[in-house]
């Protein structure tokens, strides 16, 4: 299996907040048949820097819309329907999109609440930034920024929701995350968590395992010429089942979370709401 290898020390001290650390200098040599090192974080983080993470979605930022429709089969825009319906925004609302990645998300939530709303789209890749940018010019209610989900750069209860969409394995922290997500949402609003998640039933799980660790790395290496996509299945190795995250997610704070479970298992949407009072 493909992992990425650790790198510098130097890209793990932390920035300043509101921002990622400079990945100029980051490099992601991938390590073929090494053991995947997620599950030595009992399961609560990412255990590869955010600057080394950041540089390998800056490479793939071009093909990455293209190629998650291609491997999805189409069915991620169906996910991504779910995830702003779940979200509850009426026009003139506001909302955080965070690990963005390219916008398509952002977009679709921009949509949602008009030319009078706001949508803040926050992700650690300059690379899906400027790509998001250039895709959606003219949503003048979308707002792009490079910035740590960990750290976002608002006040408290600044939004009527926050979405995050196959980001949250992508986090040092979950449970910070999850924290931050409840800090910027108003009391009574929602925290939106789409992700991935190995399908229950036996015989179709090991068919999603198979696939997923398989076909996303070799797609990868052929459409894009990337070994990077190789870490996105060692990702999903140690991440908490979509049970664990809903604790995970109540811990938080967040009250009245529900699993809605997409793509035959193979993707779970979590939504949670902020308590009021």
């Amino acid at each position: 299996m493909a992992v990425l290898a650790p790198p510098d020390p130097r890209l793990t001290e932390p920035g300043t907040p509101g921002e990622v650390d400079d990945p100029s200098d980051a490099t992601f040599p991938l390590l073929d048949e090494a053991p995947a090192p997620w599950a030595a974080r009992g399961r609560s983080g990412n255990p590869v820097p955010e600057a080394a993470v950041s540089a390998m979605f800056d490479e793939i930022a071009p093909i990455y819309d293209r190629l998650n429709t291609l491997m999805t089969l189409g069915a991620d825009a169906g996910w991504r329907r779910a995830a702003v319906a779940a979200a509850r925004l009426h026009a003139g609302d506001t909302a955080v999109d965070v690990a963005c990645g390219t916008g398509k998300l952002s977009a679709a939530l921009a949509e949602r609440v008009g030319p009078f709303g706001r949508v803040l789209a926050v992700d650690a890749s300059r690379g899906m930034i400027d790509r998001g940018r250039a895709v959606f010019p003219d949503l003048v209610q979308l707002e792009f920024r490079q910035a740590n989900a960990l750290r976002l750069p608002a006040p408290d209860g600044e939004f009527d929701a926050a979405t995050i969409a196959f980001g949250l394995r992508n986090l040092a922290d979950f449970d910070a995350g999850f924290r931050e997500l409840c800090r910027v949402v108003r009391p009574g609003g929602r925290v939106v968590c789409l992700e991935l998640s190995v399908p229950r039933p036996r015989a179709w799980g090991h068919l999603f395992q198979v696939t997923f660790r398989r076909l996303v790395p070799w797609a990868g290496r052929i459409a894009a010429g990337s070994r990077a996509y190789g870490y996105l299945p060692a990702s999903l190795d140690g991440f908490p089942d979509p049970d664990a995250l809903a604790v995970r997610m109540r811990a938080a704070g967040l009250q009245r979370v529900t699993i809605r479970r997409l793509g035959l298992g193979a993707v779970a949407l979590h939504v949670g709401t902020v308590p009021e009072g």
